[in-house]
């Protein structure tokens, strides 16, 4: 562990929680703790702010039109593979695939690795 780990600002779970608004729930009497995230997440408060901004402004289908709202929409998504594939260090934008549930990643991997073993035989 180096000197500049050991620096760093210890984790603000109440700001994390500021961000929630399901979480200033209060279930029982007690702050509600969510912990089902495997079969459904809530949203930031940033998050829900953008995806009303996009909803009212730019909600069209993506790389199926050649209208305005088609095009801005499918910039908007190609934006976010690239943040999401700088955030991860990937060599091309395109290494980053999107997936609409866990399920159907987790079985593109499997049926990935799968093909790949098969040629290698």
């Amino acid at each position: 562990m180096t000197a500049g780990a050991l620096l760093t600002a210890p984790y603000d779970v109440h700001a994390v929680r500021a961000d929630f608004p399901i979480l200033s729930r209060q279930v029982a009497g007690r702050p509600l703790v969510y912990l089902d995230n495997a079969s459904s997440s809530h949203k930031p408060t940033q998050v829900l702010d953008a995806e009303r901004a996009f909803v009212e402004q730019h909600y069209s289908n993506v790389h199926r039109g050649v209208h305005t709202l088609s095009q801005e929409a499918t910039d908007a998504y190609e934006a976010a593979r690239d943040t999401v594939a700088a955030f991860l260090g990937a060599a091309d934008p395109h290494e980053v695939v999107f997936t609409k549930n866990a399920t159907e990643a987790y079985n593109l991997v499997a049926y990935s690795f799968g093909n790949a073993a098969a040629g290698s035989a």
